[in-house]
This record gives C-alpha cells, structure tokens and sequence, in this order.
C-alpha cells in the first residue's frame, strides 16, 4: 500500500484488506497484517496532527502548554516512564515536552526537535471554507497553521517513536524528544530554557530539526536539502536628527532626506562573499541541477570567491545572493512629529541577515562605511552567540542519501544554509550539531509558512513520516536496518 494516502483512505483500503485475509493462506496473511499494521500508523500520525493543529499555540495569544500535556498523556498511555515524559512551564502558557526513549546506551543521545508554537493566524485572512485552527484534507493537502511549520515534523515524531515502542525496538543510544516553545520569536522560554535550566535532558550528540526538505519541480522531486547552518539576524537603528524648524522656511539639512540618502546607500551596498563549508557544498551540489551559465558560475565560485563574474550572475537571484552574503535590508521607516514642522528625527530599521560566526560589529562598521555620514546615528551592534556550522558527518548524511535515492528517486541532497531562522542556532551555540532533515517536499514557489491557507501536501506528510521512521532507526542502530 502507498505510504501517502490520506488516513480515511488508508483505513478503508486496510479494512478491506483484513477482510479478505481469511481466505487467503498464510503468506498473504502476514502481508495483509503488515499493511494494516502500516496503515494504523499512519492514522496515529494524522491523529496526532490533528490534534496539535486545533490547538491554538500561537506565539502571541496562544498557548502551547495543553499541546505538551497532550504528548506526554500519549506517551504515559504507552507505557513510557513518568520520570522520562517531562512537561517544563517556565510559564503557565509556554510547555515543553521532553520525552527519552532509552536504549542501550552505546553512544550519546539522538534529539528529535520540533516546535509547538506558530505564528498568529485570523480567520478573516484565511480563505471563507478554511479555519486556520482546524485541520481541512481537500484536493490532497492538509491546511491549517502549523501544517508545514512545525506540527508535522512534531506529529511525526510523536507517531513515529509509539510505533518503534509498540515494535519493541531497543536502539543503541537513548532518543530525545523535545517539542518546545518560543521558537516563532518569543521570549526564552523553549529550547533556549531547556539548554539553561534543563540540558542534561537534551544534551545529544547531535540533533534533527526543521530547516530542510525536498523540493518539487512539475510535481516530482527534484532535490532534497540538510540544513547545517544558518544566518543570524541583527537589527540595526538608523538615526538622522537635527533641531528642525517651519516648513514654511525649508532648511538642506532635512532629517529625512539625509536619512533617505543613507538607505539609498544601504540599499547599494553589497557586501563581500563568504562561504563556508555548507554553502560551498550547497553550490557545488546545486550547479548539479541549475542551468549551464548558473552551475559554471557556482563552480566558479568555489574555486574563487573573488570571482566577481560569478558573483554577479549568481547574485542575479534573490535566493542564492543570500546563500553568497551578509544582506542588509531597510524594514521599518519613521519621521517627523507635524506636517507643518520640519522633522527633527528621522528613523529606520535595517534587518541584516549575518553569515555564521561573524561579528555584528563587523556589519554595523561595513554599514558605517557604506553610508559615509558621521550625522547618522547607527545603533550598537547586540550581542550574539557564534554558531559555527555543524560538521556534515557521514553517519547522517550517508543513510539521507541512500533514503532519499530510495524512496524519492536519484536526486541531489544538498546541504544548505538558512536566510531565516530556527531552534537549531541555539543548539549550535550550545555544541549540539543540528540538522535539518524531514522527507517533506514541496513547491518552494509555494511556500505558505507563516502566511494565508498554510498547507502541507497529504502525500508528503505521509512520505515524511516514512522517511524519518528509517532514518531514526538507522541513526539509532550499529548494525543497518533492513
């Protein structure tokens, strides 16, 4: 039976199956069973989707507390320990729940991380037939927030470790789960906590995460990614003020058109390129797939990232611009107090998105160089923790590449670098290597996380669960898993 049929349908055609199992010998007989043993795993993970999904966690208003009770009651009916299910309120209305599943103890731990907040949803941005706290399956998507970011990785995770429990497996090293809060920007209250107050309940040798996926092109695969490092985010205020006056009697030293004239400047800077290990092999991996000039300039660029040719072409693109640099956008703009006054404060905020492990001082100096005026005030450059890149180990990426080979076809998997953010630059900071890997693809010309009718395609959650099934069970095993 295909492993992403929507669960109605799985069940029906598993149903059908038992049914007919009487009258066939024993052979078809354990193969129906296998089927329907498949099939209520996957009920169990829609069940679990479900739930989290209807659940309003939203970072601002909603809570994420009755979502980790709600696990750790799954796990508790399963037979785990109560001392290795633990709900952590560092506020009534920011749970965690961090689960063990021991082993043997041969290595240290494997973290399975995924977060239970989201972002703020309304119902009147949504489409009139969608709820954003309910969970709609039409024309084979899943909608509802949370549905891509992160309640799938989550509900996997959940289904996927009952099932290796209802299986008996015992693997060579202890598995932690953590599913927390806070990490859609708000205060410290989820993996940041648990690394402070908590660490020896997660402390891993390494973790899996959101950030990466697969990629559809026409509808089929066409690569699948492995977050290994991500960008850092720092805001930077920019000033211009003076005394002001009239309008009636215009001066040329107007707040606003000099703070207009240095996000003019801004806004033509570019700042150098700066590779590491990751992104050299995101461009070596991805001119696999890019077209002849795009794929020779990316070569370029690893054999020299002063090439300015290949920059230039590569730049052309939004996407991989971001994956070559530090950027530096203009987010939020304000001035003057009167439309009869002459403004005496002028104010933007430049976002700017920091390659792993360089100081922000750094970027506030380059931004104080391209701007050229001593009248413009630039706020101090905050405090940030380095997060080097995580090491891409074979013992991950060599079972990601045989799985992805196998189920999804001979694909690419590219290791690649986050513009955004998620909970694994905390990790990183703290020595715990993190990685993004799911197994979900999608249209990345389609990405709605964070936005109106978010969605997760019916098959790839279900291809998803499969995949990281295999592949925790092969990053938890010595020997291979068949």
């Amino acid at each position: 039976m295909p492993s992403f049929l929507a669960p109605r349908t799985v069940v029906a055609l598993a149903a059908a199956a038992l049914t007919a199992a009487g009258s066939r010998h024993l052979a078809a007989q354990s193969a129906t069973a296998s089927t329907a043993y498949q099939a209520a795993h996957q009920r169990l993970a829609y069940e679990v989707y479900k739930e989290l999904i209807e659940m309003n966690t939203a970072d601002s208003v909603g809570s994420t507390t009755a979502a980790a009770e709600a696990v750790a009651k799954r796990f508790l009916a399963a037979g785990f320990a109560a001392s290795d299910v633990q709900v952590l309120t560092p506020r009534a209305d920011k749970g965690n729940v961090v689960v063990r599943y021991r082993g043997r103890g041969a290595r240290k731990p494997l973290l399975l991380l995924a977060h239970l907040d989201v972002v703020q949803a309304l119902r009147s941005d949504w489409s009139p037939e969608l709820d954003p706290f309910k969970l709609t399956e039409r024309d084979g998507w899943f909608y509802g927030r949370g549905t891509a970011d992160d309640k799938a990785m989550a509900a996997i995770f959940v289904a996927n470790l009952l099932r290796l429990k209802q299986e008996r497996y015992v693997p060579d090293r202890d598995i932690i789960l953590a599913l927390t809060a806070d990490e859609e920007g708000g205060p410290v209250n989820g993996v940041r906590y648990l690394l402070r107050d908590h660490r020896d309940l997660i402390d891993a040798a390494y973790a899996i995460n959101e950030g990466g996926g697969g990629a559809l092109k026409d509808g089929k695969p066409f690569y699948h990614s492995v977050q290994a490092t991500e960008k850092v985010s720092a805001n930077f205020r920019l000033t211009a003020a003076n005394k002001g006056g009239h309008s009636s009697v215009p001066r040329p030293d107007n707040a606003i058109y000099e703070l207009a004239e240095a996000l003019t400047r801004v806004a033509r800077y570019q700042f150098p390129v700066e590779l590491n290990d990751v992104t050299r092999a995101f461009f070596e991996r991805t001119a696999t797939v890019e077209a002849p000039d795009v794929a020779a300039a990316m070569r370029a660029i690893v054999r020299n990232p002063a090439d300015s040719g290949a920059a230039a072409l590569i730049s052309a693109q939004p996407r991989f611009n971001s994956m070559l640099r530090t950027t530096c956008v203009a987010t939020r703009l304000a001035g003057g107090h009167a439309n009869n006054a002459l403004p005496q404060t002028a104010t933007a905020n430049v976002n700017c998105r920091i390659v792993p492990n360089k100081p922000p001082e750094e970027v506030r100096q380059a931004l104080v160089r391209a701007i050229g005026d001593t009248g413009i005030e630039i706020s101090r450059a905050p405090a940030l923790d380095p997060s080097a890149p995580s090491p891409l180990l074979p013992e991950l990426m060599t079972p990601v590449e045989r799985l992805t080979r196998e189920m999804f076809g001979n694909i690419p998997v590219i290791p690649t670098m986050s513009t955004g953010a998620t909970d694994g630059r905390a990790l990183r900071s703290a020595g715990i290597p993190t990685y993004g890997v799911s197994g979900l693809f999608g249209d990345p010309n389609d990405a709605r996380a964070h936005g109106r009718d978010e969605r997760m395609l019916v098959k790839s959650f279900f291809d998803g669960q499969e995949f990281l099934y295999r592949l925790v069970k092969e990053l938890t095993s010595t020997k291979p898993v068949s």
